[in-house]
This record gives structure tokens, sequence and C-alpha cells, in this order.
């Protein structure tokens, strides 16, 4: 039998946040097509996924608010870049929040984000294909996690589930060009 791959252990940690009651994945393409997230999502069930217009700072305010009203959200960016639109939540948000309104208000969320494709078929072009992970990780005060090895893919998810759980939010980065390792 053969090892899994990068993408189908990403899937199976879709597939056990989505058991979470409370776990919702919000962002655009989390309708069954040929997208969502690269197929990774096909065994979380619709009614966990909110599709969302092509508005990044929307669903990061969504999210947010999902969280203040005791919802786990996984946020997710298809490509790196497209974070730039939802820096305004995120930064202001997301991670002050709780500093700014002396703890009353604490929201978190699991961000899953991709680096697009640069070596593998269907190059993404310069534009999807940003790493911003050291940018992210000066810019916010809570964990910034690239998944560089499959191996850690399931303990990473798991451990951002744990850290959701008490209101902690955590970046997690996927590399499209990983996907069939």
């Amino acid at each position: 039998m053969s090892e899994p791959t990068y993408k189908a252990l990403l899937t199976e940690a879709m597939i056990q946040l989505g058991s979470e009651d409370r776990v919702r994945f919000i962002g655009y393409d989390m309708i069954p097509s040929a997208g969502s997230q690269g197929g990774t999502l096909n065994g979380v069930p619709l009614e966990k996924r909110i599709e969302m217009p092509l508005a990044e700072s929307l669903m990061a305010s969504a999210a947010v608010g999902m969280s203040l009203g005791g919802f786990l959200p996984v946020l997710v960016f298809e490509r790196f870049d497209f974070i730039f639109r939802a820096l305004d939540p995120l930064v202001l948000h997301l991670d002050k929040l709780a500093v700014l309104s002396q703890g009353l208000h604490r929201p978190a969320c699991i961000i899953r984000v991709a680096i697009g494709n640069r070596t593998t078929p269907m190059f993404a072009g310069p534009t999807h294909t940003e790493d911003l992970t050291v940018a992210m990780r000066d810019m916010l005060s809570f964990r910034v996690t690239k998944l560089m090895w499959k191996a850690s893919i399931l303990n990473e998810y798991a451990h951002a589930l744990s850290d959701l759980k008490m209101n902690k939010s955590t970046m997690l980065i996927e590399d499209l060009d990983l996907y069939g390792t």
C-alpha cells in the first residue's frame, strides 16, 4: 500500500475538522466543484461549508463574527496572495480585538492559505505564487506555520483545532506544488 500524499493528508485533516459540531469552513469555492480547495473538502459535509463571494475582507470579517457567535471557523484562502485584501480584519480585529476589549471579545479561527503552484502543471502565475509566511509572522501575534512536510499535516491541524477551542488563532500555509508528493 502506498503512502498517502500531501493532498490526501490535507483531505483527511479537513474531514477531521468537519466532524466537529461547531466547525464551519468559510471562503469561496466551498461548494462541490472542480475546486473545493483542490478537492480537499470533498469529505466535509456541505452544511459545514459557507460559500462567500470573492471578497476576502468580507470573508475574514464574517469568520471573526462567527467566532464571536460561538462557531469555530476555518477561513480558507485559495491563494496566499489574496490575503492582502483581508489584512484589515485579520490584523486589526482577529489579532488585536482581545487586547482592545481587555479580553471581553476573543475571536479566533484557523486560517488555511495556499501558495500557488510554481513548478507543477498549470503554473498559477506571479500574482498567485507569493510566499508571505515571513510577513504574516511579523504582523500577527498568533502561530503561523508553513506545512512543509506532509508528516506534520494531521498534527498541525489537530494542534490548531485545540488552540481554536481555547480562542487562539492559527494560520496554516500549504504549498500546492507538494499536493502530489
